[in-house]
């Protein structure tokens, strides 16, 4: 999509936004809503700061996600009025907006405090954003029913934020090829990892997650958060989840990739991915989401069984019996918007059987979700199986073969169409 086709699409997005926001200002009685963009805390006993990222309304209306101490104001009836914090300072920059379409939309103002602005007859006012920050400003405080209608406007995407996730997956997936491509040339966690940034231009500190970036056993651990400086002297295995924030909007994406000589990993790999694109082929309109994850572990059932993992049991008596959630402990997924984990997805608490499903609702189209099945081999949750009555199910010899290889995870963002989905991870990949 051309760059002026994207910029009119965000001047629709705006005024979906407007009429949203007025719709939900009048249902909770107020006449006016000021959104505190944030600003990154001290770290304890140090004159440092932490990373700032911004807040997700703010973000919703602005895409502005490195902006701190900004004020949007929003009024039935008026232009928004954002003021962006621009001191006269010598120790940091103020950054620059590019002149675009959307200013026109917005009223801009400069303000040199971080202070909130005075407001000139605003009527009933909330204000919502980090307590800490809007504690001084005498008005209603993050009131909760208004909190969670707003949550709800960010559920359905328009275009504008369909096709800016579009974009973060492209951008990261070109990221990916530059990871697969370090790994195969024996480098290390964390020289992959600056691969990644290479390619897509983007520092870790300013994409939407810290990226995980696993090689063999560490590949297990889900949210593994460390990089080594070495590199392993037989790499099995990459398992790599990382993203790109593009004009606010989030992707997220993992790939697991077999090192040489690994064809039993290598196959249950391309196993999972058959599996996966199974399971992004059915979101669609008025599809459970809970349903998708259940499906999925009778997938992981069927590949444990034909990988000779599991023997001696039918795939329903695989899950049944709890072998899948040892192989395959967390959810489906979750919405993906302005967080990676957006908000809005829960509703009604998750199942018993999927305690970390952080998405329970019927899918309706504008919805935005990500398909990332697993399946792992951690000790702390394959012991118990081993040890239990099951446990003689298991192949043992073929399961410490893999061990090493620590698991593998896929996962693809997936737009909700009117009659069905769009891959926004496949539609770009190369």
């Amino acid at each position: 999509m051309p760059e002026d086709a994207l910029l009119s699409l965000q001047l629709d997005h705006l005024k979906e936004l407007q009429s949203r926001y007025e719709s939900v200002l009048a249902d909770n009685g107020f006449d006016s809503l000021l959104i505190a963009s944030g600003a990154a805390p001290y770290r304890h006993g140090d004159d440092q700061r932490w990373h700032f990222q911004g807040y997700g309304p703010f973000l919703h209306w602005t895409g502005l996600a490195g902006r701190e101490n900004c004020w949007l104001l929003i009024r039935s009836g008026h232009k928004p009025v954002l003021w962006l914090y621009e001191p006269v300072d010598f120790w940091h920059a103020n950054q620059a907006l590019p002149e675009e379409p959307w200013q026109a939309f917005i009223e801009l103002r400069s303000n040199q405090s971080p202070d909130a602005p005075v407001l000139d007859d605003p009527g009933h006012v909330a204000v919502i954003g980090d307590p800490a920050l809007i504690d001084g400003v005498a008005r209603e405080h993050n009131p909760e029913d208004l909190l969670a209608a707003l949550d709800e406007t960010r559920v359905h995407k328009t275009a504008y934020e369909i096709e800016c996730l579009a974009r973060a997956n492209a951008l990261a997936l070109v990221g990916h090829r530059a990871a697969r491509d370090a790994f195969a040339n024996g480098e290390s966690e964390f020289s992959i990892s600056l691969a990644y940034q290479q390619a897509t231009g983007q520092r870790e500190a300013d994409a939407p997650y810290h990226s995980i970036i696993g090689l063999n056993e560490h590949a297990g651990t889900l949210h593994y958060q460390y990089y080594d400086t070495r590199p392993p002297g037989h790499p099995r295995s990459l398992l790599i989840d990382a993203g790109v924030r593009f004009r606010g909007y989030c992707s997220d994406i993992t790939r697991t990739t077999a090192g040489p000589g690994e064809s039993h990993f290598a196959a249950l790999v391309h196993g999972l991915e058959r599996l996966q694109l199974r399971l992004c082929e059915m979101v669609a309109p008025g599809v459970d989401y809970v349903d998708i994850h259940r499906k999925s572990h009778q997938g992981i059932a069927a590949l444990l069984s034909a990988s000779g993992l599991v023997t001696g049991l039918t795939d329903e008596d695989i899950v049944e019996q709890g072998i899948t959630r040892a192989f395959f402990p967390h959810g489906i997924g979750h919405f993906l918007g302005v967080q990676v984990h957006d908000v809005a997805g829960k509703p009604t608490p998750p199942p018993e059987d999927a305690p970390f499903l952080r998405l329970t609702r019927t899918l309706e189209p504008g919805m935005v979700v990500t398909i990332e099945p697993g399946l792992y081999f951690i000790p702390s949750l394959l012991e118990p199986l081993l040890a239990g009555e099951v446990g003689r199910h298991i192949n043992r010899e073929r399961l410490n073969s893999l061990r090493g290889c620590g698991g593998i995870r896929i996962e693809d963002n997936v737009a909700v169409t009117e009659t069905g989905n769009r891959n926004l991870t496949r539609d770009r990949q190369g």
